[in-house]
C-alpha cells in the first residue's frame, strides 16, 4: 500500500498512528520533531506526510513549509492536541490555518481510528488522481 512518515514528537501519538497505518497495510516511517522528518522526508519516497503542528524546534508549520518547497506534490494531514476554543475570537484554528497553507487534511487529538483511516484513504485517491484543473473543479468526459 502506501508508505507514510509520521512526524510528531509524542512518542505515544507516533506509536498510535504507526499501529493503525501498519494494521491497514501501510508502511510507517517515524520521526520525533520537524528537523529530522525534514531529513527523512528528503532521503525518502513517501506517499503520505502526517505531521504535527506543536512541536519544539521547528514546528510543523516550518516544516510544511520546507517539504511543500521541495515536494510540492506530497499530501500532508496535520495533527493537533491543542484544544479548539469555544470561543472563536479567543485563540486562532490551527488546524484550519494548516490546510490553508497547503495540508490536506486535518485531525483533532484525540481522533478515533475511523476518522484516521478515513483521512488517509481521501489523501490518497486525491493524490492517486492527481491535481485538480484550475479552479478546484473536476472536469468531466
Amino acid at each position: 500500500m502506501a508508505r507514510i512518515l509520521v512526524v510528531d514528537d509524542d512518542a505515544a501519538v507516533q506509536m498510535t498512528i504507526r499501529l493503525l497505518l501498519e494494521r491497514a497495510g501501510h508502511s510507517v516511517v517515524t520521526a520525533g520533531d520537524g528537523r529530522k522528518g525534514l531529513a527523512m522526508c528528503q532521503a525518502g519516497d513517501f506517499d503520505l506526510l502526517f505531521l504535527d503542528i506543536y512541536m519544539p524546534g521547528m514546528d510543523g508549520f516550518e516544516t510544511m513549509r520546507m517539504v511543500r518547497q521541495q515536494h510540492p506534490q506530497l499530501p500532508i494531514i496535520v495533527i493537533s492536541g491543542r484544544p479548539i476554543s469555544s470561543e472563536a475570537d479567543s485563540a486562532p484554528d490551527f488546524l484550519t490555518m494548516a490546510t490553508k497553507l497547503g495540508a490536506v487534511s486535518s485531525l483533532q487529538k484525540p481522533f478515533r481510528a475511523a476518522d484516521l483511516l478515513a483521512a488517509v484513504a481521501g489523501c490518497l485517491d486525491a493524490a492517486r488522481r492527481g491535481p485538480r484543473p484550475a479552479g478546484g473543479v473536476a472536469s468531466s468526459p
